[in-house]
């Protein structure tokens, strides 16, 4: 029995010696399974001048560069990504920086204009236009005082004078009519004259 126990236990040893091992995980297969390449960098870690070249180790420190490689190609495209969106936000707001100033100048200007056009009685329209007096043309209006009836002096004649000029013609003495709001005391007068002339 010892006999056969000592055979089957040589056995299992020498079957155990001629198997393969297993091939080293790939590359790959500890990107994909990021516990896996945990696990084979912590036993890489515990003896590293034993582990140092064993195709395992190295393709789990492949792994790692190609992972951390990838999360700062990320992090570039999320700095990237970031850093777009600020300099749209800052073209954003000084283009509607330029748009308020442009809108601040043309009010002035409208203004401006609107106080040049109001000292000819001209006011200009919601759309900044001037009303009929600009369409006829940007002449000042011109403001004409009103005729008044102003008193014509009478002519009358008096005595002979003698005449400056050498002669002896008579000459007409004017006097200024009275103002005619009285029309009744200016038929007296010239009753009156009319009288004396007669007599």
């Amino acid at each position: 029995m010892t006999t056969r126990l000592t055979l089957l236990l040589c056995g299992v040893c020498i079957a155990a010696g001629c198997t393969k091992e297993p091939p080293p995980r790939s590359v790959t297969e500890f990107v994909d399974n990021p516990m896996l390449l945990e696990a084979a960098m912590v036993r890489c870690a515990q003896n590293r001048s034993k582990t140092r070249y064993e195709a395992e180790c190295v393709n789990a420190r492949e792994a790692v560069n190609r992972i951390q490689t990838k999360e700062e190609a990320a992090r570039r495209a999320e700095l990237e990504e970031s850093s777009s969106r600020k300099r749209q936000a800052l073209r954003r707001t000084q283009a509607a920086a330029a748009e308020a100033r442009r809108r601040a100048a043309e009010a002035e200007r409208r203004r401006e204009e609107a106080e040049y056009l109001a000292q000819f009685g001209v006011t200009p329209t919601a759309d900044g236009q001037a009303q009929d007096a600009m369409l006829e043309g940007n002449l000042p209006v011109a403001v004409v005082p009103e005729a008044v009836d102003q008193p014509q002096p009478v002519a009358r004649h008096t005595d002979t004078l003698p005449a400056t000029d050498s002669g002896n013609a008579p000459l007409a003495e004017v006097e200024p009519q009275p103002p005619a709001s009285d029309l009744e005391s200016i038929r007296d007068e010239l009753r009156r004259r009319n009288e004396e002339a007669e007599n």
